[in-house]
């Protein structure tokens, strides 16, 4: 799948996350020889755990080492999303004479990507990690062209989900993006700032899990704005 770019940044709704590599939805316990599921969380929204605004997961992986890795399955729920269209009128001017003069015409240009917001959210999230005690994680182009899109195809074909309508999960992506070593997903749509999708994530204790995985060395953060999808890729 073609990556698009897109518009991206967030206030109020969905988070889910995925952990490990192909397969259902959900998230699993990964040692080197098999993968074991493991718990259930309930759906949680932007700024409150337990909330009906948060949704669901991936699958796990085998990690570099050999001991396994507890993870969390949550469980999408229905939300609602907001569109906001604007609209820009050109003024009118007048000659000497009281005449008006014939309005320019008007260009449409693609939205810049928004740089500014994912590179926020890379700051918070490494903030967080810090306070957990581990190392922070660097921005791998590869994994941001995975993430971003991811959160472009979401908003293009509306859904919201760590497969796309075909079945090809975040591991798969960020495979064919050239990186060889995807570990772990978060995803988000509705909040509109970096501090509002981090603090839902932080509330829910799978995404907070990926977000504090000490293991983790690399990641990359995608936003379309046409409907607020975010996407956090990260990778061993």
């Amino acid at each position: 799948m073609a990556a698009r770019r897109g518009n991206r940044s967030v206030a109020g709704g969905l988070v889910g996350l995925l952990l490990g590599a192909a397969g259902a939805t959900g998230v699993a316990v990964a040692g080197p020889d098999r993968l074991v599921p493991f718990g259930t969380t309930t759906a949680a929204q932007d700024d409150r755990v337990d909330d009906p605004g948060v949704g669901g997961g991936g699958v796990g992986q085998p990690a570099r080492t050999a001991e396994p890795v507890a993870t969390t399955t949550t469980t999408a729920a229905p939300t609602s999303t907001t569109t906001t269209t604007t609209t820009t009128t050109l003024a009118t001017t007048t000659t000497a004479t009281a005449e008006p003069t014939t309005a320019p015409p008007t260009t449409t240009t693609a939205p810049a990507r928004p740089v500014s917001e994912a590179q926020r959210v890379v700051e918070l999230v490494n903030e967080a990690r810090a306070a957990a005690g581990c190392d922070a994680v660097r921005v791998d182009e590869r994994v941001v062209d995975a993430a971003q899109g991811h959160s472009d195809d979401m908003s293009a074909r509306g859904y919201f989900s760590h497969e796309t309508p075909e079945g090809v999960d975040f591991a798969t992506r960020m495979r064919e993006a050239g990186y060889p070593d995807p570990g772990g997903e978060n995803i988000a749509k509705g909040q509109r700032t970096p501090e509002s999708v981090m603090k839902a994530w932080l509330g829910s204790e799978g995404h907070r899990r990926n977000v504090l995985d000490c293991r983790f060395t690399a990641m990359g953060v995608g936003l379309n704005t046409d409907g607020w999808y975010w996407t956090q890729d990260f990778g061993w």
